[in-house]
């Protein structure tokens, strides 16, 4: 969703912009892969790694080290990163190290907890980049603080909100709600990913706990990420899991059914940074479940509420929703579907 826009704004400078597509693998559920390059009508990739599944550490060594080997074969001016995943830092580093500048999107974002993977990510690779690209003001503030040079920093928007734009009107046309025998506005959608949320029994039973008690309002639907189904089946939770009366678990799904989905909702609930902001675009209530946000905007003037993993607080936030009482946003500045086209006109002009 932040490779695309970028891909096709870069498009219009094609005789002086030569720019090749490089797949780590981290993302190595073909499901959650490959229907992405699909939807977002991206080329093949120039380059697959095929990283696949590992530790942090595994997974950070091996894209530096296939990583590198590109590196030296292409000879680039410029290594380009999105996000805050180990494919961010990894590739920042090995860039870097080549003598290859680095350009980092969605730069500053921070939750200040430091026990999140992420964090460590988004911190070291801005330290190490020569373009930063903005999302959001909190951003600008965030790496000012820590001493980034002013003249590498842009507040550009959200390449995030690009892919929404472009691709709205075509999740539009899905009927993805019929397929769960459900109507629009008469649901509830679920995503959770996270480590803290469902790699334990405590998250996991609360979790369970929240659908429990919200079944016999709304219908829940819940796209399972592959590492969440494995851990209700290897905590012995499914069962539980499936007895829950109006909770439609699902296979991970694509990008334009999500989006579909997600427009027509009642209420979204939530651990993902990219939804958060998402959701905020398009005007529906976010309950988040993390104690923190690197995405603060979404919280001060969107639509999404921060609840933690506080089992009373989400279930009487979520029936104030159910009722009609919905937090009132605004969509933030620069969130217009051009971030892409601003950041390939400052590369261009500056590379």
């Amino acid at each position: 969703m932040k490779v695309a826009p970028l891909h096709k704004a870069l498009q219009q400078y094609g005789d002086t912009i030569r720019h090749l597509i490089v797949h780590t693998g981290q993302h190595y559920d073909e499901t959650m892969s490959k229907v992405f390059f699909d939807d977002l009508e991206l080329p093949h990739p120039d380059f697959y790694l095929g990283v696949g599944s590992g530790s942090h550490a595994q997974q950070t060594a091996k894209i530096m080290v296939e990583l590198e080997k590109v590196l030296e074969a292409q000879r680039p001016d410029l290594v380009v990163v999105v996000g805050d995943v180990n494919s961010t830092v990894a590739a920042s580093l090995v860039s870097v190290k080549a003598g290859v500048p680095v350009a980092h999107i969605e730069a500053g974002l921070r939750s200040f907890d430091r026990s999140m993977p992420e964090e460590i990510n988004r911190l070291l690779t801005d330290a190490v980049s020569e373009f930063l690209f903005v999302t959001e003001p909190s951003g600008v503030a965030n790496l000012k603080r820590e001493g980034i040079d002013i003249g590498k920093i842009y507040l550009v928007g959200n390449v995030m909100i690009d892919s929404l734009v472009r691709y709205r009107e075509k999740a539009k046309r899905l009927s993805v709600a019929n397929e769960f025998s459900v109507a629009p506005r008469a649901f509830t959608l679920v995503t959770l990913h996270r480590p803290t949320n469902v790699d334990t029994r405590e998250g996991l039973e609360k979790i369970l706990t929240i659908f429990e008690r919200l079944s016999p309002r709304t219908t829940i639907i819940f796209p399972v990420h592959p590492r969440t189904r494995k851990m209700l089946e290897q905590l012995k939770l499914a069962e539980r899991s499936s007895a829950i009366e109006n909770l439609r678990l699902s296979e991970p799904i694509g990008y334009l059914e999500f989006l579909n989905l997600m427009e027509q909702a009642q209420l979204v609930l939530t651990d993902s940074g990219g939804i958060q902001e998402e959701t905020t675009f398009l005007g529906i209530p976010c309950l988040t479940l993390r104690e923190n946000t690197e995405r603060p905007i979404t919280v001060e003037i969107g639509t999404n509420q921060l609840c933690g993993l506080d089992v009373g607080l989400i279930v009487r936030r979520s029936f104030e929703i159910l009722d009609g009482q919905l937090k009132k946003g605004r969509i933030p500045e620069l969130w217009d579907g051009h971030a892409a086209e601003r950041i390939a006109a400052i590369l261009r002009d500056k590379t």
